[in-house]
């Protein structure tokens, strides 16, 4: 017989049942459908706890090193410098939220709050101030009328809606695209 649960007065029954004698040990487990193992589990806890049903704590496992506040405090640092090394990191959470856990607590940490190398690369190069000041002396040369800005977020070769190719009126500005996206193309 796999797991089931077996309510409280049941159990409660059966503990009241033994303990006045009215019915033997046999009649009380064949009346409630308990295995042996299932009734000396019960009458132990009854007997330590005077309660029938086992109330454990709701948290399992070990307690985490950072709450929610050291977390977030984490993050902010994370998007004000992408750079820091994670020692760097574990000597500002000690400064800054006086709390001292390993490096390797702040990785998983990260890890938790799906910060990966690859989005801190990522946006440690947005932050790079040179290619940023060079791109705005770049874009500053074009009039508004002269740009124009295409979302190609969902764009893919193989959908089936790309698959004829309508006409679009853009101004092309000179170096932004290739020649190949520039022209029309129409496939039958």
């Amino acid at each position: 017989m796999g797991f089931r649960k077996i309510s409280r007065d049941v159990k409660l029954a059966a503990i009241r049942l033994h303990e006045r004698d009215l019915l033997s040990l046999r009649s009380i487990l064949d009346s409630c459908g308990f295995s042996e193992r299932t009734w000396f589990r019960i009458l132990k806890l009854w007997r330590e706890t005077g309660d029938v049903v086992n109330h454990r704590p709701t948290l399992r496992g070990r307690l985490r090193a950072l709450d929610h506040e050291d977390i977030d405090c984490l993050l902010r640092l994370i998007r004000q410098n992408p750079d820091y090394f994670l020692d760097e990191l574990t000597h500002l959470l000690a400064t800054n939220q006086f709390i001292c856990v390993h490096f390797t607590t702040i990785f998983r940490e990260l890890e938790r709050a799906n910060v990966s190398y690859k989005k801190l690369k990522r946006i440690a190069k947005e932050r790079n101030e040179t290619l940023r000041a060079e791109f705005i002396a770049r874009m500053a040369q074009y009039d508004t009328q002269e740009l124009g800005f295409i979302d190609e977020t969902s764009k893919d070769e193989r959908t089936l809606s790309r698959r004829y190719d309508g006409i679009v009126a853009a101004t092309v500005v000179e170096g932004s695209r290739t020649a190949q996206a520039c022209h029309l193309r129409h496939r039958r």
